[in-house]
Formats: structure tokens, sequence, C-alpha cells
């Protein structure tokens, strides 16, 4: 439905002059549209339906609480000393402040050898994504997590790794998918996975919520290294790590050798809206001629990228700082327990949830059912806006993705909801 929606939308948005410039085979190739917008739109089409309801959104993973004092009054600072000749600055460098580096390297990985040099601060991981996929030129081959975050598929198809989208099964011809369930405790069965160059792969994970263990890990560099692969390592929600699970692919060793990690201040610091981000590419990490890999993204990042703004690296600096990480844990704790609020109220209901605990995702299963049939059907009748499991997927049908981030209040308005969904037999 959602193929031929885009189709017909192309059809309309036709003019009468063409250029004779051919349209990318790649972007025809993708699906038809990113998953997120697709909810917005869904989320607008049922508030013209329904306008008198009071809409909750536990779908898109953007936060809500407010970025604490400390460091939006860092980031105020910075942009008034912009209105002085003292305190003006322009472009600052490419891969980011020098304070800024080094501090990331010291509070984050300060017992895994990282140096400043070896962080390249951005506007976010997911931009981080699209830059190491142009790193990592058009003919190297990819793995990803199944479920998994759709932005590592959907460049892979823009670069032109992916090959055609089969139909029958959702799945690109030339990506490996490793299927992530209950049943491997959400860790990919290595033994039977084929070898790629690039290894995609989230932890703690988004959808699932599930962090790896160590062991897992271990297994993971193991295979990444007799393998000859470079797995990126995405970290964007390690603040959530509650059970002493790695934060870090570093906390590995090896893993400098075969590891780029990228994170973000967004689901931490609240940062979403601000846009803050760091890759780690270490100096050991290299390319099979033995020329180093953080070389040519150091190229990219210059040529693609003029910094991160000035402003938001002093919040980065003052997110680091020890008023800051106080405070920024209050706020990780806070959405924390709304996810204990929330999987109490599914459970309540007899489903099974996984996630939770390290991350701010619950993974919600309804065996049997159609991801987006459940997210269409709690939505007509709680007005909560979900994420259905098939957007991230072939291997989230039949689940829903939770985000906890919401304010106190709204979670627990929320759980009441789903609680009356005992009469409405939704399972």
């Amino acid at each position: 439905m959602l193929h031929l929606q885009s189709s017909e939308h192309e059809t309309e948005n036709k003019t009468g002059h063409c250029t004779k410039v051919v349209r990318s085979a790649n972007m025809e190739n993708l699906r038809s549209g990113y998953l997120f917008p697709e909810i917005s739109l869904r989320e607008y089409e049922h508030s013209q339906k329904y306008p008198n309801a009071k809409i909750i959104k536990l779908g898109i993973g953007d936060t809500t609480e407010p970025i604490p004092d400390c460091i939006a009054s860092a980031m105020a600072k910075q942009a008034t000393a912009l209105s002085t000749v003292e305190g003006y600055s322009g472009y600052g460098d490419e891969q980011g402040n020098k304070a800024l580096r080094k501090r990331i390297a010291e509070m984050l990985y300060g017992n895994m050898g990282i140096k400043g040099e070896e962080v390249f601060v951005s506007d976010g991981a997911q931009c981080d994504i699209s830059r190491l996929q142009m790193l990592l030129g058009p003919n190297v081959t990819v793995a990803v997590q199944d479920p998994s975050f759709p932005a590592y598929i959907d460049s892979s198809v823009i670069f032109g790794r992916a090959g055609d989208l089969q139909g029958q099964n959702g799945k690109y011809e030339r990506i490996v998918y490793m299927k992530c369930t209950p049943d491997n405790d959400f860790f990919p069965d290595l033994s039977i996975t084929p070898r790629t160059d690039i290894i995609f792969f989230c932890s703690p994970n988004n959808p699932t919520g599930t962090a790896a263990s160590a062991a897992q890990l271990r297994r993971l560099v193991d295979f990444a290294t007799a393998n000859g692969s470079i797995i990126v390592f995405d970290s964007s929600y390690a603040a959530y790590i509650s059970d002493g699970s790695p934060t870090s692919i570093y906390q590995i060793p090896g893993a400098k050798q075969v590891a780029i990690e990228i994170s973000s201040f967004s689901k931490f610091a609240g940062f979403t809206g601000v846009r803050l981000g760091w890759t780690v590419v270490p100096e050991e990490l290299s390319y099979s001629n033995g020329f180093q890999i953080i070389k040519d993204y150091d190229r990219i990042v210059c040529t693609c990228f003029n910094g991160a703004s000035n402003i938001v690296q002093a919040g980065g600096l003052a997110c680091l700082s020890a008023e800051g990480l106080q405070a920024i844990s209050r706020v990780v704790k806070s959405y924390q327990e709304n996810a204990k609020i929330l999987t109490e109220a599914f459970r309540g209901l007899g489903m099974e949830v996984y996630g939770g605990q390290n991350a701010p995702y619950l993974w919600v299963h309804f065996p049997g059912s159609s991801s987006w049939e459940i997210f269409a059907e709690i939505l007509e009748k709680t007005h909560i806006v979900t994420i259905p499991g098939r957007g991230f997927g072939p291997g989230g049908e039949a689940y829903i993705r939770v985000s906890s981030f919401g304010h106190r209040e709204t979670i627990l308005e929320a759980s009441q909801r789903l609680t009356n969904l005992r009469t409405l037999n939704i399972n």
C-alpha cells in the first residue's frame, strides 16, 4: 500500500517540462518512504479524524524533558559572546573543538585507549552513518541486524550496495539480514552469517531495546577479525545501560582494529533538535593495503562538513562536566522509570515485552499479528502513537516499538489507556 501511495504521489507531481537528467536507479530502488515521516503522516491523518483527541506520542524517539539549565546556559553564554569582538568566532575545525574531542575521549572512553584525535565531532549519528557510507565506496557488502534502524539499510540502498528489493520478503538481495529474536537473545547467530565487508551493529539496540553482553560482543569482534570486516557500532543509547553491559565496542580487546563507533548527544542530553554527535575512528583501523582509514575519514569530513556549531559544542562540553553529567543522569533515570511503567501496562495485557531496561524503547510482541494493523488499532482505540515493527525490517513483523520519552503525567495517562484495552480484546 505504501509503495502504491508513493507511486501515485510521484505521478501527480510530474510537470510539463522534464530535464534530460536520469533519476538515480538507487533512489528508484528505495522503499516508498522513510519510516518516521510516514508515522508523522499517519498521526496527522488521525488528528484530522479526531480533532478533539489528545494524542500521546510514544512513536518517534524524540526526547521531551528540557535540557538541563547548566547545559542550556553554556550554549546561551556562547551565543551571547558572538555579539562581542572578543567572543566572536567563525569557522572551527571540521573535526570538532579540540577541547570537546579530548573530553569525549577522556570521559566516555577513558580506559579504552581512545585519543581525542580519533574523535570526530558532528551534527549527529544519523548524518555520520551517511558519511561513513560515502567513505566506504560503492562495492562493499553490508550486514545489518534484523530488525534494524532504517538508516543503515536506506543509506546502503542510496549508495548502490543493496541490490533489488525482493517483494516477497521485503529484503534487499545483496544485504545480509542477521536475524535477532527472543530465541537467540536478540544476538545474531554468527556461525551461519556470511562474511560481509561492513557489519552495522547497534547496542543498546534500536528498535529492540536490548544490549549485547561482553561475551556477545567478544564473539562479534572475533567474527569481524577472522573475516577482515569492519563493524560500524552505534552506541547512541549507551547512557541507558543499567546492567553492566558494555557501553562501547572498544571495551572489547582488539576492537580498535576492526570497529568504528558512532554516537550522539541526542538521546541522553536532549539534543534531538540541537544536533551533536561524534564518530570514533581508531588509528589502528586500516584497509586491506594497510592505509589508515582515519585519514580518509578526515578527508570526507573536511570535504562534506564545515564542523558542528560552536554554540552547540559549548553545550557538549557542559554535558560532560561534573554538573552536566549529574543533571543528565536524572533525566535518563526519568525515562527509564517511564519504561517500567509502560512495561507493566503491556504485560498487564498479557503481552511479551522486551527491552526497556537498557534503552528507552519497549519491543512488544503480538504473535501472529500484522504490526501495521496493531499500530493502527492502538492508535484508533487509545490515540497513542507507536511504531510498527515491520518498519524496522522483516524481523519486526508482529512487534511494535514503544518509546518511553515523555513527561511522567503523559506516560501515566498512556498506561491507563492501555489498561483499558483489556475489554477491547486487542490481543
